[in-house]
């Protein structure tokens, strides 16, 4: 194996992830370095490596070579396990455990996704689809993938550290949040999306879970393990995608055709749980998933799903004939109802893209200027954009807008 960091199998290497950009030349600054290797701004380089740099560097107009390249940036600390330093574990799955950590290059917090690697089988094909992906995807509203550390025993992929999730986040705020907030955290969320499916990327994963929060309310899309890059329209893919409550019913009923509609299902589970508290289609199985979501939208038909009459798996469920019930019945807080059922189409390509959703005059109250941000600028850039207290706000005070726990809120614990 490679002595690269970045390199998880054959013909990848870190220097293609544009983690690092691969051109760099003759330095006499550290800010010069900076902008010539791409590196975080606030990157403290280590004692007298400029002047090494200088007396070993090729001429200025000259790139280094890949081996240059991989030595200068393995002296500067990147793809080195102590270069990070652990702090508390915050979770653990199949394949991975994530911890809070601190860089000692930038003295910030990071998240340290440690995947364990089977000599047998390698790097898991998550960890490897994550990174090919995300190499790519350079977003306000997508989490940054810092650098890759690559041992025997471990893959551990560096991420920028967000606070929580938005599942945490709802928790904190005792399910109530303020509307005003659901719309600010459902435009980032469709921002990012949009960025992702204008490169043809589908993230098949999108949940509360999935999307992390930082103090300052900036929502990215996190763990693109499930995502694709879908590169031609009559491509497949498996219908094992997707946690089961944000799951779209023509995947539920088997479909592996299908593109950037699988995630606005989603986007509009994601928007009812926000605004109402609680999820909207929390089924323990497949069956189950499927009666909840009929016995809401009402049981399909040819009119409204062309073609399901003749789904095998449909049929085999002899599901009742459900009829459509008003969604204001379940969600008294829900305004503009109709963004809710353009994101639940039965047919999926009836329902709402990302960038369509965007310019929805749900979000006129944003203002015109968050559309004509560059792609890496916040939102909260803005004056205009600023979250409120939520109502139901328990242990969120760091967040802007909710002030410190009252003494009646904190007997809740």
């Amino acid at each position: 194996m490679s002595d690269c960091p970045g390199r998880l199998f054959a013909g990848m290497c870190s220097h293609n992830c544009n983690l690092i950009c691969a051109q760099t030349g003759f330095c006499f600054s550290a800010a010069d370095l900076n902008k010539r290797l791409s590196l975080p701004a606030d990157i403290r380089i280590p004692d007298g490596y400029l002047e090494k740099l200088q007396l070993s560097s090729p001429p200025f107009d000259q790139p280094l070579s890949r081996r240059s390249r991989r030595a200068s940036l393995s002296e500067i600390g990147f793809g080195k396990l102590e270069t990070y330093i652990k702090l508390d574990k915050l979770g653990e799955g199949t394949y991975a455990t994530v911890f809070k950590g601190r860089s000692k290059l930038t003295d910030n917090l990071v998240a340290l996704k440690e995947i364990r690697l089977e000599h047998e089988e390698g790097a898991p094909c998550t960890a490897i689809r994550e990174v090919s992906l995300l190499k790519d995807l350079k977003h306000a509203n997508i989490v940054t993938l810092h650098d890759i550390v690559h041992t025997d025993k471990s893959l551990t992929l560096v991420f920028e550290y967000l606070d929580k999730d938005l599942k945490q986040y709802m928790d904190d705020c005792g399910n109530i949040m303020s509307m005003h907030n659901v719309k600010i955290f459902l435009f980032q969320i469709l921002r990012g999306l949009s960025y992702c499916h204008k490169r043809k990327v589908l993230h098949r994963d999108l949940k509360p879970q999935n999307l992390l929060i930082n103090e300052r309310g900036e929502l990215k899309l996190a763990d693109f393990g499930l995502a694709r890059a879908k590169s031609v329209p009559t491509k497949t893919y498996s219908n094992e995608v997707v946690t089961l409550w944000y799951r779209p019913p023509d995947v539920l009923l088997g479909s592996s055709e299908y593109s950037t509609q699988i995630d606005m299902w989603g986007v509009g589970c994601i928007f009812y749980e926000m605004a109402a508290g609680r999820p909207l289609f929390p089924g323990s199985t497949v069956e189950d998933e499927l009666h909840l979501i009929f016995r809401l939208l009402g049981t399909p038909t040819e009119e409204n799903w062309p073609g399901i009459s003749s789904i095998e798996e449909f049929k085999s469920y002899n599901f009742p004939k459900y009829k459509p019930q008003p969604l204001i019945n379940h969600a008294p807080r829900y305004c503009s109802l109709d963004v809710v059922f353009s994101y639940a189409a039965y047919e999926s390509k009836k329902r709402i893209s990302a960038d369509e959703a965007m310019k929805h005059s749900y979000f006129r109250q944003l203002g015109m200027r968050v559309h004509t941000l560059p792609e890496n600028v916040s939102i909260f850039t803005l004056k205009e954009v600023q979250l409120q207290r939520d109502p139901g706000y328990r242990i969120c005070p760091s967040f802007p807008g909710n002030g410190k726990i009252n003494r009646r809120q904190s007997m809740l614990f």
